[in-house]
């Protein structure tokens, strides 16, 4: 996407030779209709997500979920339950299952549970991936402007080259996923099309 800036922004990171999926926060909160964050697209995302782990398992890459959790009491919600209260929905003795994931992990799969939008932000992640390999992440889930874009940037800041999938994510409202997915594009990650990822995968 080119910008206003010329070729100061939009330069490409590309694939790697050995790419994972993550899909980030993937759960009942922003998928089920009556959701505390229900997202009024996430249908087509989660197809597009499905789609993404399928062609992934059936190549033997790895796939890593993520889910928000906090203990009961909050004590390790730290400012962010204070900022967004509606994640108290997280806690582990909430009501509703919120935060159970909306696909399910295959065998081996791993869990990432996380405190924070990033999904290596206080996270085992960046080692699970680099004793697995991994060059490549490729990011799904929601939301576009919170935890997908949290988790793209630091993909960037460990050294993994960050693709992610325009089809795969959404957001609130379809200007705040559009408008996240440019600049996202623009300086931290490869905002690509769902066949594209699936050809790479």
């Amino acid at each position: 996407m080119a910008g206003p800036h010329g070729e100061a922004f939009s330069g490409r990171v590309g694939w790697g030779g050995a790419p994972a999926l993550v899909v980030v926060d993937l759960v009942r909160a922003y998928t089920e209709p009556d959701g505390p964050f229900a997202l009024p697209g996430a249908g087509p995302a989660v197809a597009a997500t499905q789609r993404l782990v399928d062609a992934a398992r059936a190549h033997g890459r790895l796939v890593v979920w993520t889910a928000v959790r906090y203990a009961p009491g909050f004590a390790d919600a730290g400012l962010f339950m204070r900022k967004v209260p509606a994640l108290a929905c997280f806690t582990e003795d909430a009501p509703g299952g919120w935060g159970e994931l909306t696909l399910k992990p295959g065998p081996g799969e791993p869990v990432v549970v996380k405190q924070y939008a990033s999904a290596f932000f206080g996270t085992s992640l960046a080692s699970t991936l680099r004793v697995a390999g991994v060059d490549t992440v490729v990011v799904t889930g929601v939301s576009t402007s919170g935890c997908v874009r949290a988790t793209a940037m630091d993909a960037l800041n460990h050294g993994f080259r960050p693709q992610v999938v325009r089809e795969a994510c959404a957001d609130r409202t379809p200007e705040l996923h559009r408008n996240n997915l440019t600049d996202l594009d623009a300086k931290y990650a490869d905002v690509v099309g769902l066949g594209d990822a699936l050809a790479h995968l």
